[in-house]
C-alpha cells in the first residue's frame, strides 16, 4: 500500500515536470511567433536579435510591415546570395582599399553617404559611380530624424540630392538609409512618399569606432558566423579592419557558396 502511494506521487511530479516542460515550450515558440511577425513600432532604433549562426536575425519588423513602406532589411530567401552596403560618414583613407576589394571580386555595392563626404571627397564618390556601385541618401547632415516633421525629412534629404546633381549632372539614386539606425513609422511613410526605398540591414557589427577597431579575428567571427542567405551586409568605410580585410573577407564568403548582387536587383525593388 505504502509502494503504491509512493508510486502515485512520483507519477503525479513526472506528470507535472512534463506538463511545465510542454507549457513553457509552447510558450516560448509563442513568443518567438509574436516576435517573427511583429508590427513596427513607432518609433525606435533597428535592432537585431541572433538566435543561430547562419539563420537571419529576428528583426524589429517582419518583411511584410517593412514592405508596406518600400523599406527593406534583407531579402527572405534561402539562396546564398548577399548585398553589401557601406555607410561613409567621412573618409579617412579607407575607401581606397574597400573599392580595390570589390573590383577585384566584381562585386557592386551601395554606398550611403552624407554631405560631408560629397564635399570633401567627390573624386572617391565618382569612382564609386565610375565602377558600377550604387550611391545613396544617408542625409546631409546625419541627424536624428526619426522626430522630423515632412518639410524637415524632405529639406535633409533634398539638400544632398541637390549637391549630387550638381555634382555630377545627374539625379540621385533614391535609395535611403536612415541615419544611426533610427526611424519612425512615420518618417518611414514620408520617405516612401518622397520615392525613396529605405534600407535597413540583417547583418552588421561594431566596426564604427576609430580608436578601438575590431582586430581580424573579431571581424571575421562575427561576419562568417551570423552571415545568412538574403543578408544585406552593413560595414562602414571608415574602418580600418575593413579596409584590410575585405578581400579576404569576400574570399571567406565566396568559398562558402554566397554570391553578391545589387540592392537594385533586390526582389520587391525597382531600378529609379
Amino acid at each position: 500500500m505504502k509502494n503504491r502511494e509512493i508510486i502515485k506521487g512520483i507519477t503525479g511530479i513526472l506528470f507535472l515536470f512534463i506538463l511545465a516542460f510542454l507549457a513553457g515550450r509552447f510558450l516560448a515558440q509563442a513568443v518567438d511567433a509574436v516576435i517573427s511577425s511583429s508590427v513596427l513600432p513607432a518609433e525606435g532604433n533597428w535592432g537585431l536579435s541572433f538566435r543561430e549562426d547562419g539563420k537571419p536575425p529576428v528583426a524589429n519588423a517582419s518583411f511584410e510591415e517593412l514592405a508596406k513602406y518600400n523599406a527593406f532589411y534583407a531579402e527572405n530567401t534561402q539562396e546564398k546570395v548577399l548585398y553589401l552596403t557601406f555607410d561613409c560618414g567621412f573618409e579617412n583613407g579607407n575607401t581606397p582599399a574597400i573599392l580595390d576589394a570589390l573590383k577585384k571580386h566584381n562585386v557592386k555595392a551601395t554606398f550611403f553617404i552624407v554631405g560631408n563626404y560629397l564635399e570633401t571627397s567627390p573624386d572617391l564618390v565618382k569612382r564609386m559611380l565610375d565602377e558600377g556601385h550604387i550611391v545613396g541618401n544617408h542625409s546631409y547632415h546625419h541627424p536624428d530624424m526619426s522626430q522630423m516633421d515632412k518639410e524637415a525629412f524632405t529639406k535633409e534629404l533634398g539638400e544632398l540630392e541637390t549637391l549630387y546633381e550638381q555634382t555630377f549632372g545627374q539625379p540621385m539614386q533614391k535609395f535611403y538609409r536612415p541615419p544611426q539606425g533610427k526611424y519612425s513609422a512615420n518618417n518611414l511613410q514620408i520617405a516612401s512618399d518622397l520615392g525613396y526605398k529605405t534600407f535597413f540591414w540583417s547583418l552588421a557589427y561594431v566596426d564604427w569606432e576609430q580608436d578601438n577597431q575590431p582586430t581580424h579575428e573579431e571581424a571575421f567571427n562575427k561576419l562568417l558566423k551570423r552571415v545568412h542567405p538574403g543578408a544585406i551586409v552593413l560595414l562602414h568605410n571608415t574602418s580600418k579592419t575593413n579596409g584590410e580585410i575585405l578581400d579576404e573577407l569576400l574570399t571567406k564568403w565566396e568559398e562558402m557558396g554566397y554570391s553578391f548582387r545589387s540592392l537594385t536587383q533586390l526582389p520587391g525593388v525597382e531600378n529609379n
